[in-house]
């Protein structure tokens, strides 16, 4: 298990917000920071962890979008090699983001589009950048009893579920994935645990979870219930964001 910490952009801050709120009106939010995105990516340089993922959450094409892709850059910039972002990413861009110092895009609405698994797009997108450097996003909400991926912020259901079958006909595109968990993201009240059985069901590339870590203890059982496996995400819950956990603790957990 690796801690792979989160830089969530909107309107070009560093925000915590509640996952499913957020609309062209805005969102739900838990934490705005008045320091720039570098601050927190020296933090996570400093303290040697990798993987960690910016998310710009204004849609493509707007002035707040441009104004969220500054704030990335500065990130990507006092922490070369070691982010990941996504948020509007295509195969148009995604190049840009790779020579601006990303080590992956992070890419979700780009290849689930109209409810389906746009394979076209996807073959593109490893063209213009190598599957080493795509991580698909297949964050997912319940409907029933099955895990569907969603798209356009959270707001679409696709008509793709996810399952361990669909993790494995997809690695020929991606180097990891990234799974939140929508309907528990950004409220501090707990993990979705259920999800945990698709990921045991599946061997292969990294899978990382994200949503509702709010204690040390969720971390520990995630740690049991994946045998260390899934590697995880806190947002809203770290000291950073005003939540109470620190990522030095956590990084003593995941390593024990």
């Amino acid at each position: 298990m690796e801690f792979r910490p989160c830089i969530d952009i909107h309107n070009g801050k560093v925000k915590q917000i509640v996952g499913g709120t957020l609309n062209d009106s805005g969102a739900k939010e838990n934490f705005v920071s008045e320091r720039g995105t570098g601050y927190f990516a020296e933090y996570y340089r400093d303290l040697g962890i990798t993987g960690g993922h910016i998310i710009m959450l204004n849609k493509i094409g707007t002035e707040e979008y441009e104004a969220s892709k500054a704030a990335a850059m500065e990130a990507l910039r006092a922490y070369p090699g070691g982010l990941q972002v996504g948020g509007g990413i295509n195969a148009d861009n995604a190049s840009a983001f790779i020579e601006a110092g990303a080590s992956h895009v992070i890419v979700t609405s780009y290849v689930f589009s109209e409810g389906k698994i746009n394979y076209e797009n996807l073959d593109k997108l490893v063209s213009a950048v190598g599957r080493e450097h795509i991580v698909l996003d297949l964050s997912c909400r319940k409907k029933g009893e099955d895990y569907y991926i969603v798209t356009d912020r959270w707001q679409k259901f696709t008509r793709t579920k996810l399952t361990a079958a669909l993790l494995k006909k997809l690695e020929k595109y991606c180097d990891e994935y990234l799974v939140h968990a929508v309907d528990v993201e950004g409220k501090a009240a707990g993990p979705d645990q259920a999800l945990f059985a698709i990921f045991s069901e599946y061997e292969g590339l990294p899978v990382t979870y994200a949503g509702g870590i709010h204690s040390y203890e969720d971390i520990r059982a995630l740690k049991e219930v994946s045998g260390g496996i899934v590697n995880i995400t806190v947002g809203s819950a770290l000291d950073l964001f005003g939540g109470k956990l620190s990522c030095e603790k956590i990084l003593e957990i995941v390593k024990d």
